[in-house]
């Protein structure tokens, strides 16, 4: 989906919204692959691209994708289209908050479980775990793409995050994975992003608007963008790069839980 007319194009150099490689989408859609689900739900799908690569190789596979942001929705669909798979996937404006839209065979949710929490109360992944095996069924899977300090931060790396960025914001991989058990699941994978994934997507997330930039320097949207851009950068740069890590785990819900 092109950009309003005026506007720096958004995203458009990312296959997947997160350090994802190829190699390791591959790997996880062949894992579910196996298990032959026949529903599928992406929580925070965004344009659903790890979702369309699980249905086409699940042949008469549905998915459903949950998201509140518009332009990714429309850019899933027209990906859908493009793959014929318009029949078999909807891709829906809504809130996962309590969903109904489960449970499901396969429940995918990378790097959006905040959509699964009342975003009132602090961001806990027990609470996301939770809600998880709520919504998938018995003998079903879960891919879970969830933040982890590979270290404890610095001070200074803390100041140089996200606003208001915390030691308590994440835990350590060890922990998360036993929040994982607790909430009925055994952890059949474990596994995390490496730096090279890292690096192709935060330099994929700003790409083509540092493309735009240099085209457009005196554009009226021009100084806004480049501050933006560039708080971005440095808070991966001087904040949580070698810090914050990825966590996709794979999980089954215990039987009986």
């Amino acid at each position: 989906m092109a950009p309003a007319p005026g506007l720096p194009p958004r995203l458009g150099a990312l296959a997947f919204h997160g350090p994802l490689s190829e190699a390791r989408a591959a790997r996880i859609v062949a894992r579910l692959a196996a298990a032959s689900p026949a529903t599928v739900l992406d929580i925070g799908c965004g344009w659903g691209e790890l979702l369309l690569r699980v249905l086409e190789a699940v042949p008469g596979a549905t998915g459903v994708g949950l998201d509140i942001n518009a332009e990714d929705l429309a850019r899933g669909r027209d990906l859908a289209r493009e793959r014929g798979l318009a029949g078999r996937v909807e891709f829906a404006e809504e809130s996962a908050l309590g969903t109904a839209r489960g449970p499901v065979d396969a429940v995918l949710c990378l790097g959006a479980g905040q959509a699964l929490c009342d975003p009132g109360q602090p961001y806990d992944p027990g609470v996301v775990l939770r809600e998880l095996r709520r919504l998938v069924r018995p003998g079903g899977r879960v891919v879970l793409g969830e933040g982890f300090w590979e270290r404890a931060p610095a001070v200074e790396e803390l100041a140089s995050m996200w606003p208001g960025a915390r030691a308590d914001d994440h835990l350590r991989l060890g922990p998360l994975v036993d929040l994982a058990v607790g909430a009925g699941f055994r952890p059949v994978w474990t596994e995390s992003a490496g730096r090279a994934e890292w690096e192709e997507f935060e330099s994929g997330y700003r790409h083509d608007t540092e493309v735009w930039l240099a085209t457009n320097p005196d554009h009226p949207l021009a100084a806004e963008t480049r501050a933006r851009v560039d708080r971005q950068r440095t808070s991966w740069l001087d904040g949580y790069r070698d810090v914050l890590g990825i966590a996709y785990l794979t999980l089954v819900p215990v039987a009986g839980t």
